[in-house]
This record gives C-alpha cells, structure tokens and sequence, in this order.
C-alpha cells in the first residue's frame, strides 16, 4: 500500500488575513512540503496542473524536478497532466528529463483535467475534448514504446520515424489515468493496462468499488496481469493532533475552497453540516487525528481496492506550517500503521485462498 500527497499549489487568498502569498513563494513552499514528504517515508508525490491565477503550478514537471535533486526515494509524479491540451511529445520529454535528474522517480498521471482554461490558451477546441485526449494518449503510449516513432493523429502532425529524447531511466515510464469515476475513462485504462487514479473527493468512497471492478474486468479481458495494476484515490483530508482540532483547521480553507468551486460548477453551498458529513467514516474527506485517518483509509484498501492512496491537502490556502505538520504525521504516524495492517490483512486473505480486490 502506498501513501502519498497531491498538491494543487493554491495560492487563494488567506481565509483569516486575507492574504494572498505569490506564485513565487507557493511554488518555494511546495519543494519544501515534497522534501519534507521523502524524509518522512511517504511514497509519492503529485502536484496538479492548472492554468489559472489561483494555482501557481502550470507546469508539474519543472516543480518536481526542483525538488528532484533534494530527495531520494520518494517518486515524483503530475497529478494531473491535462493531456487534452498538451503535445504528448513534450510531455514525455519534460516527464523523462525528471526522470533522469530523480534517477527514475517520476511518473506520469494523464487526464482531462477539471478546469478548461487550457484549451483556449493553446488552441485547442472544447468540442474535441475526448477525442483530444484519446489521440495524445495514444501518442505518448508510442513513445514511451519506442524510441522512434511512426504516428498519424488528426488534431496534431504526423510523426514519421522520429526520435524522441531524452530516454527515461526507468524502462517503462509509469503513466496513470486519472478520472473522476466515469466507468468510460476505467474501462479503457483498464484495456490499456495503465494504472488507474480514481478522484474520490465526494459522497461516498463505497460508490467507487463497481469503478474498479470495471476496471479489472476490461484488464483481465485485454490479456493483462491484475497483480502487476495499481488503483490509487485522490482524496481531500488533513491530519492533526487530535481529531477535534483538525476538523476545526482544516474547516475554514475547505469550506472557502469548496464554496468557490461551487459558484463556478453551480453547486449547492457548503456548510459545517456538510463538511462533518463528509467526514464521517462513510464520507469522502480523511481529516482527523493519524488512528481515524489510517482507519478510513484501511477501509478503503478492503473494500473498494485502492493500493495508492494519495492526500490532497491543503484544499485552497492553508499555513504552510500547518501543511508541513500534517504530512509529518501522515509519514510518520499514518502511513506504517496502514501498511502493516494492510499487509497483514492481505496475507491472511492469501493464507485462506480468499480473492481479495
């Protein structure tokens, strides 16, 4: 089981000062948070890409590889590249330049991303969302495969037996599929035997398992070994002292996050009522003390089969102390009790011949 961090690097304004720090000093705090993560054990790193004014990293690769050189194990991925309005080409030149500077840490995480901003800053056309993403996934799947590469799409120029470098360290540059849960996007990454990061960030996590059960269905279909796919959860949480405490910090930012997004999406206004709900063993947030952040996520490995699962925090702006102190204790304190109850729930599923997700 691996235990992990996404960042969006957010830099809305304070929700007690009012403050608003610059892109610049996000971005400074962001490689802290990602060396403080490696020193305390966790296993992976995402950072969001985003075009907008209130995120500061639009480009995940160039902040990971700042950190690159500062760390040592922990594996370094985008969480997610907006591969719709991306060239597939630079992707992997940017992602396997990390590669080499991380000594084969970084990875991959392809999606359609949840803002649009992106298209017309590039070029691209709404109207050919899917469509887009499904030709530059394919592209960066040749690549990956093959030093030179033969392709022919229809929104981007043909390649005809070009070399892409650098070449990544590692022999398979990971590359994930990110989703918010649309059974379409687990099918195909099932099909094409990537790994799979499901975004469970509302209602209940529960909903999620028939998601997975699609994906490794349409795997095992496709001819691909299920013991060798990852399922991962990108899911909002925090972690503190004590669980009264965290509920109380973590409140204000979330629910100024939450409310923002809300205006934009339509969606109905959030309140302390829905924030504790969501933060009941049964909802979607993980905030409390490290016992009821590792029970739920525990939970969550037995009964929907995430073997990634990866903390959003902070969501909008929170104190970049109080960030540092929550990933401490997910390293420190979360992450080993989660891993050796998982593994010894799995080898007692093994002992007795039970198939477990």
């Amino acid at each position: 089981m691996e235990i992990g961090i996404t960042s969006f690097v957010e830099t809305k304004p304070d929700v007690h000062s009012g403050e608003v720090i610059s892109h610049a000093q996000r971005l400074r705090e962001v490689v802290e948070e990602i060396v403080l993560a490696d020193q305390v054990g966790l296993d992976v790193f995402g950072v969001g890409e985003h075009h907008r004014e209130d995120y500061a990293a639009s480009s995940p690769a160039m902040v990971l590889s700042a950190a690159a050189l500062q760390t040592k194990k922990i594996r370094l991925t985008s969480a997610v590249t907006v591969l719709s309005s991306a060239d597939p080409v630079r992707v992997f030149q940017d992602f396997s330049t990390l590669d080499g500077l991380s000594n084969g840490r970084a990875e991959i995480m392809a999606g359609r991303g949840s803002f649009i901003e992106s298209f017309p800053l590039f070029g691209y056309n709404l109207n050919d969302y899917d469509e887009l993403f499904e030709e530059h996934l394919d592209l960066l799947l040749k690549i990956r495969e093959s030093e030179k590469v033969v392709w022919e799409g229809r929104h981007r120029p043909a390649i005809n037996n070009l070399g892409v470098y650098p070449r990544p360290v590692q022999n398979s540059l990971p590359i994930w599929v990110g989703s918010g849960g649309n059974q379409q996007s687990a099918i195909r990454a099932g099909l094409l035997g990537l790994p799979l990061m499901l975004a469970i960030i509302g209602g209940s996590p529960m909903q999620f398992a028939p998601i997975v059960q699609l994906y490794k269905k349409a795997a095992a279909q496709a001819g691909h070994d299920l013991s060798k796919l990852q399922v991962g959860s990108h899911s909002i949480g925090f972690v503190g002292p004590n669980t009264d405490w965290a509920a109380d910090t973590f409140f204000p930012s979330t629910k100024a996050g939450m409310n923002k997004l809300g205006k934009e999406r339509g969606w109905r206004y959030y309140d302390r009522s829905s924030y504790d709900a969501a933060r009941s063993f049964e909802g979607a947030l993980y905030v409390g003390d490290p016992d009821t952040v590792a029970e739920k996520i525990i939970h969550l490995r037995k009964h929907v089969g995430i073997t990634r699962f990866m903390l959003y925090v902070p969501l909008s702006t929170m104190p970049h102390d109080q960030v540092m102190q929550a990933i401490e204790l997910l390293g420190t304190k979360v992450a080993p009790r989660v891993r050796e109850e998982v593994a010894k729930w799995e080898a007692e599923m093994a002992l007795e011949g039970h198939p477990f997700l």
